[in-house]
């Protein structure tokens, strides 16, 4: 029986580090490309704290043709990385696009030859210092498309414990993933506060409202979306753990440029295009593009918290 595949992570944020830590779990050795300097994974949720070997590399140059990548930057990041993709695939690699958007295939196709294979990330993870990742459960893991290369990607989560669902109509998954992305996101970002300011009725009413445009938006591009999927996608992120945060926020705690044009700026632009008024979306896209810069923005998250809570 031959060893496990290696598998090069490309962004190793929480969720970079999240799927790495499953894999690793599994036996896959961990290849982490770029970033900060990391010696190892540590993934720490409610079973306790698992350590795990990784090997770094700091420059593209250093890296070779891997079977498997897992791309997991923010989607304003990727013109960064393309060196990378441009080392670790080819035309017989998957990659594994665990990014936020509705159109990776799009987005990702003018940087590799690989097979692309849009993934959808449903855990609550948050780093807490490079290489640790803080995991909270909220009932689902990642999605990825029913075809061919999906069922590939599935097959190798098999030997993990992270939930892996594979949809036919990846379309309408991705945009029902976009809601929670888009709710979340810029409200707990411009109220510096969790997700449990979702609670809250004046903030929750916000949320409905951008949540119905988003809908709008969503079926006028073909996705089978009702406004019951508003008050679904509401409730379930009132349901998440009270400490549970969003990767926008911790970008604005960490002083980090901002995901706001990948996750808002598509409802806004694709609204226009197809005549759908988009108000409640176009207030947060430019509320949250003119948040001041760390240097005087507050510390949103005290020092108890980031201990206690170690990205979305």
């Amino acid at each position: 029986m031959s060893a496990p595949d290696a598998v090069a992570v490309v962004g190793t944020g929480a969720v970079g580090m999240t799927l790495a830590g499953h894999l690793a779990a599994a036996g896959h050795p961990i290849v982490a490309c770029g970033g900060t300097s990391i010696e190892g994974i540590a993934i720490t949720d409610d079973a306790g704290t698992r350590d795990y070997p990784v090997t770094w590399l700091a420059t593209p140059s250093a890296a070779r043709r891997a079977a498997w990548v897992v791309l997991a930057t923010k989607i304003h990041h990727t013109p960064n990385v393309t060196e990378w993709l441009d080392a670790l695939t080819d035309a017989d690699s998957h990659l594994i696009a665990a990014q936020n958007g509705v159109d990776h295939h799009e987005r990702l196709a003018p940087c590799t030859a690989a097979h692309i294979v849009p993934t959808l990330f449903y855990l609550n993870a948050e780093r807490t210092r490079p290489g640790h990742v803080h995991c909270r459960s909220t009932g689902r893991g990642i999605v990825v498309p029913d075809d061919p290369a999906g069922r590939r990607v599935a097959r190798l989560f098999s030997a993990t414990d992270l939930p892996v669902e594979t949809v036919t109509d990846f379309g309408t998954a991705a945009w029902e993933k976009l809601l929670t992305n888009v709710t979340a996101n810029p409200l707990t970002t411009l109220t510096e506060r969790r997700v449990e300011v979702l609670h809250d009725p004046a903030v929750a009413a916000v949320a409905l409202d951008l949540l119905r445009e988003t809908i709008a938006v969503a079926r006028a591009e073909g996705a089978a979306l009702t406004d019951e999927n508003a008050h679904t996608t509401l409730a379930w992120l009132q349901n998440l753990p009270p400490h549970a945060t969003t990767s926008m926020l911790q970008d604005r705690v960490a002083g980090r440029s901002l995901e706001h044009d990948g996750l808002i700026g598509p409802v806004v632009r694709l609204g226009a295009k197809h005549g759908i008024p988009t108000p409640v979306n176009r207030a947060m896209l430019a509320l949250v593009a003119n948040l001041r810069g760390p240097e005087q923005a507050p510390n949103p998250v005290t020092a108890a918290e980031q201990d206690d809570s170690p990205e979305h």
